[in-house]
């Protein structure tokens, strides 16, 4: 069983967060999507998302190619949830944070042997999160 991981924040579900977890789920048997605290959102992006965990993790899990959606740690746990959900691969999205380089630091830290998979932009002039809300018009369903 090849298990493939994922991490977001998945507000305002839109079509380049499920063409990410479509590619990603193409990369193995499994996909667990990891969706970011509430708390965590607020430290890394500096605000509130639009949509609370519980509403962002179901839009998740309704996704037929997500084999299960899990609520991350706390911030800075990245790590230790991935040691938890035992991967073979890491996907990230072609803007995610960290690098590929520090992805493979803080698995070999937690003893997890992963690759590590940029999936590409889909339409990123259209599908971006900020994009979006700036143009007032997003959702968070399927």
């Amino acid at each position: 069983m090849r298990r493939v991981i994922a991490f977001g924040t998945f507000d305002l579900l839109h079509a380049g967060h499920r063409f990410f977890l479509r590619e990603a789920s193409r990369l193995g048997d499994e996909l667990v999507v990891v969706v970011a605290r509430d708390s965590t959102v607020e430290v890394v992006k500096g605000r509130r998302p639009d949509h609370s965990e519980q509403e962002r993790l179901s839009a998740v899990e309704k996704l037929t190619f997500v084999a299960r959606a899990v609520l991350g740690g706390d911030f800075g746990q990245r790590f230790e949830v991935v040691k938890e959900i035992g991967p073979n691969v890491v996907a990230m999205g072609y803007d995610q944070e960290p690098g590929d380089e520090e992805v493979l630091a803080g698995l070999k830290r937690v003893g997890v042997s992963a690759g590590v998979v940029r999936i590409p932009a889909f339409e990123e002039h259209k599908f971006k999160t900020s994009i979006i809300k700036k143009n007032g018009n997003g959702s968070n369903s399927d």
